[in-house]
């Protein structure tokens, strides 16, 4: 017996209650921004600056045992990660320590940085301290403003490509969709205050990724529809079309949260920032699929007769396969 999430043949009404649900994205937009100007974010060491010291040492990485010879020193954010490399020899352990820059300080303190390797000496004897990199606030500054610019040019890219692939219509519901994604995901990393550094980056241009792959699905299936409907109504084909496609946007969605939520679980505190916002860009990216691209497209209205050509539709690729 096959496993169903979705019954066959549904007939579900997606656009009976269109106002109810652009509402609702509208108001969790604006709440994400009103967090997001009041609070702010809670930047990691990427994005504040800090330094990174390597430790070198005999016996196994015991991230526990640092962290709590360090938890005493209370200087913020700190991050452990042990470092694997194949060309390491057996008596070879190696791990980064991250500490964030002090509170009005422009960065780590060489009194901190002792008071740090003074603490892991004594919780492990054997330690080398192999290298000592510090990351100044205009570096930092840098990095906001390159992570800034490559979500910018990623939604870019996808307005350009949706434009040529269907019509100018559908790459602005598929904007849309993704600019509500990356604001909900940075609002809810603000309200919550849950630590933002480049793997946050990393996970919203993965969600917008995500979030495309959705709705391309859904325009696709729209556009075959309107070609072989071509005197019904368009909310009615957006619904068969979203209606048709359910079943693997829905397995889709499911399978991939099942893989995140083993990672968030099981994987550590080193990927669980980017673990959560995959999973929270899973969820917003596709409801937003049907919810805000599908209806952006209904307002905006779309070309019925796919047999003429249209000069200014934006659609000479479209027959590429891709």
């Amino acid at each position: 017996m096959r496993l169903k999430l979705v019954p066959e043949n549904t007939t579900w009404d997606f656009f009976g209650r269109s106002k109810l649900w652009l509402g609702i994205s509208a108001f969790l937009m604006l709440l994400a921004l009103a967090s997001f100007l009041v609070q702010g974010l809670n930047y990691g060491i990427d994005f504040r600056g800090g330094t990174t010291i390597r430790t070198e040492s005999a016996q196994p990485v015991d991230i526990g045992l640092y962290r709590g010879a360090i938890d005493s020193l209370e200087l913020g954010d700190v991050t452990i990660t042990e470092i694997f490399d194949p060309n390491f020899d057996d008596d070879e352990n190696v791990a980064m320590v991250r500490i964030q820059a002090q509170e009005g300080e422009e960065s780590v303190s060489p009194e901190v940085v002792e008071a740090v390797e003074a603490a892991l000496q004594e919780a492990v004897p054997d330690i080398r301290f192999v290298s000592v990199e510090s990351v100044g606030p205009k570096v930092s500054g840098e990095l906001i403003q390159t992570a800034v610019i490559a979500v910018l040019l990623a939604i870019g890219a996808v307005l350009v490509y949706i434009w040529l692939r269907f019509e100018w219509q559908f790459a602005l519901g598929a904007v849309a969709a993704l600019v509500h994604d990356v604001v909900l995901t940075i609002g809810i990393f603000s309200e919550l205050q849950i630590k933002f550094d480049l793997a946050i980056i990393a996970a919203l241009l993965t969600i917008v990724g995500y979030s495309l792959n959705d709705t391309v699905v859904v325009f696709d299936r729209v556009r075959e529809n309107l070609r072989k409907y071509k005197q019904m109504p368009l909310k009615e084909v957006l619904n068969i079309s979203i209606n048709e496609t359910l079943s693997r946007t829905v397995m889709t969605s499911v399978t991939t949260l099942l893989a995140l939520i083993s990672l968030f679980v099981l994987g550590g505190d080193v990927i669980r920032g980017f673990v959560f916002a995959m999973i929270w860009g899973v969820i917003v990216g596709t409801y937003s699929s049907i919810f805000v691209a599908s209806i952006i497209l209904l307002r905006l209205g779309v070309k019925r007769d796919w047999s003429k050509p249209d000069g200014n539709a934006g659609t000479q690729y479209a027959k590429i396969d891709a």
